[in-house]
């Protein structure tokens, strides 16, 4: 697998474009289907949070591959590319599995350490795997990922010290406009972020819960799950009248366009009494709510774009170097065994073919002395396996540790040039088409 990554995020865009470019309702899926139709992509997955766009894909030829990759994600973003190209990074081949571990590990996340971005590439990879665009080199690729981020996080105290987006953004909130306990609040959306900030401010001490959300049956189900002591739904229409009776407005859904207006916002602060500031957190990309609302007084609004300026502490720098240390070696690790992989069907292949010689032979020698006893034929087949085995055993090990180093594919085309091995026989093992890759099978080990 050759992979090559070409994305964005808030390392490398600001927030604007970044909500310009978010890829909303069914924009995900067509750009997955996109991808992998290109003709230079054999398999895609797609990872799309609210601070990043990454295609992941395997590809036979690296400039054409980043041409084509960087104008779909123009197309479907909708902002041009010339100007996207500009906040664009690519990654290929080891640099981009160390790109992705990294991410799995949080390293590349806003909040440097946070863990919620492993249910995020979990997701991409069950999105390939039900599109059927992700095949057996991605599936291997993003389940070894995953098993990295959790290393990280169990034997490292990056776990410890890093916070979700959502913990961050209630201590800016808390230091703002006053402690989160006992506040009255709202929730905007009943999605994964949604319902992670829901279950956030219950365990904050927040006892006076509404869930607002498109879907009903959704809050209805999320309020079930925290308690009908503590939450209740709220019709979505009436969330500007009821700006005015909270103190804490948490919004975060897949909507185009602003859920909470800056003239709403207006006036709720207009009616209320009490002497803390009312208090919005911003978890959406494109942006829930207007922006418009910075500019109020007696409004505290926080987004991902003052998180980002915010959030200049990090987890401990021994945590860091100790996870960055395991991503090296994981990457070593795996760029090993993928080089090793490759080998593997060049060895299969050139024993099948020792094996149909001294088959041939046995029948040429059957033929010449049709009198040889069973025992003396035993003992005589016996004797040339051996000495096959015996000669192939040191050059096909020495090639699979050979193969394991950078530029060991090298060797399979020495071993394939050496013993004349026909290209139909290695491609049949590894169930390559001849001039072809494989295939994306469809579904997956999740």
């Amino acid at each position: 697998m050759s992979l090559l990554v070409v994305g964005l995020s808030h390392r490398t865009a600001p927030v604007g474009v970044l909500e310009r470019a978010a890829l909303t309702g069914e924009v995900p899926t067509r750009l997955l289907h996109d991808a992998a139709a290109s003709s230079t992509v054999a398999e895609a997955a797609l990872l799309n949070t609210c601070n990043r766009i990454e295609l992941y894909a395997d590809v036979d030829k690296f400039h054409a591959g980043v041409a084509e990759l960087s104008l779909l994600l123009a197309h479907h973003s909708g902002v041009d590319l010339e100007e996207l190209t500009s906040h664009l990074y690519v990654h290929y081949e080891d640099r981009a599995v160390h790109h992705l571990f990294s991410v799995a590990c949080g390293l590349d996340s806003m909040v440097v350490g946070e863990g919620q971005i492993l249910g995020q590439l979990r997701d991409a990879l069950a999105k390939a795997q039900d599109e059927h665009t992700a095949g057996r080199g991605l599936n291997e690729l993003f389940q070894q990922a995953l098993r990295v981020g959790k290393r990280a996080h169990s034997e490292t105290g990056i776990d410890k010290a890093g916070q979700s987006l959502v913990t961050f953004g209630l201590e800016q909130v808390a230091a703002g406009a006053g402690e989160i306990a006992g506040k009255r609040a709202l929730v905007v959306g009943a999605g994964s972020m949604s319902s992670l900030a829901a279950a956030t401010l219950v365990r904050s001490g927040v006892t006076d819960l509404l869930i607002a959300n498109r879907t009903p049956a959704r809050a209805e189900r999320l309020v079930e799950i925290l308690g009908p002591d503590v939450a209740r739904t709220l019709d979505l229409a009436k969330v500007p009248e009821a700006l005015a009776d909270v103190d804490l407005v948490i919004s975060c859904t897949g909507a185009a366009g602003v859920v909470v207006r800056a003239e709403d916002v207006a006036a709720a602060v207009a009616t209320r009494t009490a002497d803390t500031p009312l208090a919005l957190l911003d978890l959406a990309m494109p942006r829930d709510v207007d922006h418009a609302v910075h500019g109020l007084d007696g409004a505290l609004l926080v987004d991902l774009e003052s998180l980002s300026h915010a959030h200049a502490a990090s987890p401990g720098a021994g945590d860091v170097d100790e996870v960055t240390r395991i991503v090296a070696d994981e990457v070593t690790a795996f760029g090993a065994a993928q080089r090793a992989a490759r080998i593997a069907p060049t060895v299969v292949a050139l024993r099948a073919m020792a094996s149909d010689v001294v088959a041939a032979e046995l029948g040429r020698l059957d033929s010449r002395l049709p009198d040889l006893d069973e025992r003396s034929r035993a003992e005589i087949t016996q004797t040339v396996r051996r000495v096959v085995d015996k000669l192939l055993h040191a050059p096909t090990v020495r090639v699979k540790q050979l193969a394991a180093e950078p530029g060991g594919a090298s060797y399979a085309d020495a071993l394939r040039e050496l013993f004349d091995l026909d290209p139909a026989a290695v491609h049949a093992v590894s169930g390559t088409p001849v001039g072809g890759r494989p295939q994306p099978p469809g579904g997956g080990v999740r």
